[in-house]
């Protein structure tokens, strides 16, 4: 390489550092402010999670401090005052209120429960309908006719708990007189893709104590547990 060559190199070189400083004094502080972005959220992202594990960690603790209580009544008050807001672990705690209720003979109190629960628009349907379910298993004093509709509400296809409101339907088809019709749609469920071999069982079982003969579907399980192959 020439000395003019060399010269033109260096000079160039001091010129793109020049320019390269120059740059840093313009817009330095735009990367300086990115790093402290980038720092900042980091840490307040890390206190936002350590936060959240600390307010579920109290409401895991206030729940089993709940149910330490003897007495099904105070431990179903303890419970409904902690389902009250609207957590994850308030919807823990709002079943298991409604259970102790429940237990403690206060269908109303259980009903009161789950009912606030079915209302709450920022629950998924999932927890929405089970509440609903578990409200329509308990003798709450619904109306018959609510008790109809919610029901038939319950069991269109797609609900996720469609097998068990129709199950439910059917108990109230016998508990009214009609347990031809309870049977047969009882039937109708053993032969039903979506219920389940545990529910099958159930339902056989009720069919026979109702007077029925339930007819499953292989591979189905009979209400004794057996498959037809090991009778």
């Amino acid at each position: 390489m020439s000395n003019t060559d060399s010269f033109i190199e260096e000079v160039t070189e001091e010129v793109r550092r020049d320019r390269l400083y120059a740059m840093m004094r313009r817009y330095g502080w735009i990367a300086v402010l990115a790093i402290i972005l980038i720092v900042g959220g980091t840490a307040w992202n890390e206190w936002r999670k350590a936060q959240a594990a600390q307010t579920a960690q109290a409401r895991g603790d206030a729940i089993t401090q709940a149910l330490s209580a003897t007495d099904p009544a105070e431990r179903a008050a303890s419970l409904q005052v902690l389902a009250g807001d609207e957590t994850e672990a308030a919807v823990v705690a709002a079943f298991l209120a409604a259970a102790e209720f429940a237990e403690a003979g206060d269908p109303a109190g259980a009903g009161e429960v789950l009912s606030e629960l079915a209302a709450r628009p920022d629950l998924s349907p999932l927890y929405r309908d089970l509440a609903q379910i578990k409200r329509l298993s308990l003798d709450t004093g619904m109306e018959a006719e609510d008790r109809a509709l919610t029901l038939d509400a319950l069991s269109q296809p797609g609900a996720p708990y469609r097998t068990v409101a129709l199950e439910l339907a059917a108990l109230d088809l016998a508990a009214a007189g009609d347990v031809e019709t309870a049977l047969s749609q009882m039937q109708d469920l053993l032969v039903d893709a979506e219920t389940s071999q545990q529910q099958e069982r159930r339902i056989a079982d009720i069919m026979r104590a109702l007077g029925g003969t339930p007819e499953l579907a292989s591979p189905a399980l009979d209400g004794r547990g057996l498959a037809p192959s090991e009778e």
